[in-house]
C-alpha cells in the first residue's frame, strides 16, 4: 500500500488498504512488539531484540502509508517518541499527520540562531494551529561568542563545525531519554539518503529511526499539503525548495535539485544529522591518541 505505487489516493492524501492488508500487517506487528530494554546497557547497535523488531517494522511498514507507521511508532515507543522538525514542506505535512493520530506528540526543532524570519513565523502559526508545542534547542554557544572564537563567517570557513556546534550537539541533547526518534527525510533528496528505510537503527545516535516520508516524492507531499490545507513556509514560494540557515541557504534556479541551495558552490549537502553507514569503531587507546595528535 506504498504512496509510491500506482493505488489512488483517498481525499486526505493517503493511500486506499484492504482490511486484509491491516489485519495481517498489525498482528505481525504485535507479534514483534518488544520488550522494554536498559537502554544504558545497548552500546553502537542495537540489542538482539531490538533488532528484531526494526527488521519486521522495516519489511512490513516498508510499502505502508506514512500514517500507519505513525501509529505503530506512537504505540510501539510512546512517551519514548519524539519527532523532529525543520520546519521544510516535508516536516509540516509530517505534524499534520501525527496531530490527528495523536494530540499530545512531541516534536522539537534546532534553533541555529541563524534561521529565516519566516521559519520562526511558522513555528509559531503551527503551534497555534495545531495546539501543540514545538521544543527549541540551541547550543549555548551565541554568534558573537562564536565569532570570537573561531572567527567571522565560520558557516563559510568551516561549514561541518558550524554544524556541529549549532545543530548535532543540540540534537544530542533533543533526543536524550529517547527511544526513537520520527524524521521527515524522503529517499530521493539526496544520495545519502538513498539508502535510509521506513524503520532503522540510527547507529550515529543509537536508537531507533522511524522516516514515515521516506518513499513520498515532492509531489506527493505537496499534494498533501494542498489537500490538507497544511500551512507552510513561503519562502518556498520564493525559489527555496530546501530551507536551512540564512547564511547557508540560497533560492534555486529551474532544474537545479532540490538541497542545491543548501551551502552552495560547495559539496556539502548534509548537516550531519542524518548519518547513512554505521561509523567505523575507534578503540578509546585510539581515541585518546587523536586527542593528544589534534
Amino acid at each position: 500500500m506504498s504512496l509510491a505505487s500506482d493505488r489512488p489516493l483517498k481525499g486526505d492524501g493517503e493511500v486506499e488498504s484492504t482490511s486484509e492488508e491491516r489485519k495481517s500487517k498489525s498482528e505481525t506487528l504485535e507479534e514483534n512488539r518488544m520488550p522494554d530494554v536498559d537502554r544504558t546497557s545497548i552500546g553502537i547497535g542495537p540489542q538482539a531484540a531490538e533488532n528484531v523488531l526494526i527488521e519486521a517494522a522495516a519489511d512490513l511498514l516498508d510499502e505502508a502509508a506514512p500514517a500507519a507507521t505513525l501509529t505503530w511508532a506512537f504505540e510501539q515507543f510512546q512517551a519514548r517518541l519524539t519527532i523532529a522538525t525543520g520546519f521544510g514542506a516535508e516536516g509540516v505535512a509530517l505534524i499534520d499527520m501525527a496531530v490527528k493520530l495523536n494530540s499530545v506528540i512531541d516534536v522539537f526543532f534546532l534553533d541555529t540562531g541563524f534561521l529565516f524570519p519566516e521559519t520562526y513565523e511558522l513555528r509559531r502559526r503551527l503551534e497555534d494551529r495545531y495546539q501543540i508545542q514545538i521544543r527549541e534547542f540551541k547550543t549555548d554557544i551565541t554568534p558573537a561568542q562564536q565569532e570570537q572564537r573561531f572567527g567571522s563567517k565560520l558557516w563559510s570557513t568551516n561549514p561541518d563545525l558550524c554544524c556541529r556546534l549549532r545543530k548535532l550537539e543540540p540534537l544530542r541533547e533533543a533526543l536524550q531519554g529517547h527511544d526513537a526518534w520520527v524524521t521527515a527525510i524522503r529517499q530521493d533528496q539526496t544520495i545519502e539518503r538513498s539508502n535510509a528505510r521506513v524503520v532503522e537503527w540510527d547507529y550515529q545516535w543509537r536508537l531507533v529511526k522511524i522516516n514515515p516520508l521516506v518513499h513520498w516524492s515532492k509531489h506527493q507531499v505537496w499534494e498533501y499539503i494542498q489537500t490538507n490545507n497544511v500551512p507552510f513556509n513561503p519562502l518556498h514560494e520564493r525559489g527555496y525548495p530546501s530551507i536551512g540557515c540564512t547564511h547557508c541557504t540560497q533560492p534555486v534556479r529551474e532544474g537545479e535539485g532540490e538541497r542545491s541551495g543548501r551551502w552552495a558552490g560547495l559539496a556539502k549537502k548534509e548537516c550531519g544529522m542524518h548519518t547513512a553507514r554505521p561509523p567505523v569503531f575507534i578503540s578509546r587507546t585510539e581515541m585518546v591518541r587523536r586527542k593528544h595528535l589534534t
